[in-house]
């Protein structure tokens, strides 16, 4: 699938390259979705200064992802590529890490996002990540974006209690944004 617009956006010390493949309408400007994406970077404790790539696709290219990333087949609504491991988000590094202090710029990672899966669960009601909240495709892709970029610095939703404390701080960065 090719690029059909990219677009970098600086926030602070964050740089969110958002790339949106042909065809796709996000419903949701590259400014709102780095706003949402830095958001997480520092409630997440991401170092300092570093970037994250947004890719804006399909259902096609996210189940081809999820096929060769994950093993699972089918579409998914977003996808996270980590880049750094877990110790890179530890409490304190976020202000004073070395990668601050050397003024270079460190990649997160990359998250892929299928809005057309994003504004099917939205518009049947089957957003907010549990398949029961109602609200707007641009809603739900900020959701996706924020889900996607604590995925990056380390979050998980593997067993209920990791999930519940995802879903608050995903709740208070939304309602924040």
């Amino acid at each position: 699938m090719s690029v059909h617009h990219s677009s970098r956006v600086y926030l602070r010390l964050w740089r969110i390259d958002v790339v949106r493949r042909t065809g796709i309408d996000a419903t949701l400007s590259s400014a709102a979705i780095a706003r949402a994406v830095a958001a997480a970077l520092e409630a997440g404790r991401a170092p300092r200064p570093a970037s994250v790539t947004v890719v804006l696709t399909d259902d096609e290219e996210l189940a081809d992802l999820n096929l060769e990333h994950m093993g699972v087949h089918g579409p998914t609504d977003v996808l996270s590529f980590p880049m750094l491991p877990p110790e890179a988000f530890d409490e304190g590094r976020a202000s004073t890490g070395p990668e601050r202090s050397r003024g270079r710029r460190v990649h997160v990672g990359d998250i892929a996002v299928s809005v057309e899966r994003a504004v099917e669960q939205a518009e049947a009601g089957r957003g907010g990540q549990t398949g029961d909240v109602r609200w707007s495709a641009a809603d739900e892709l900020r959701l996706l974006v924020t889900h996607g970029a604590l995925h990056l610095c380390g979050w998980d939703h593997a067993d209920p209690e990791d999930e519940a404390a995802m879903r608050a701080l995903e709740r208070r960065l939304l309602d924040g944004v």
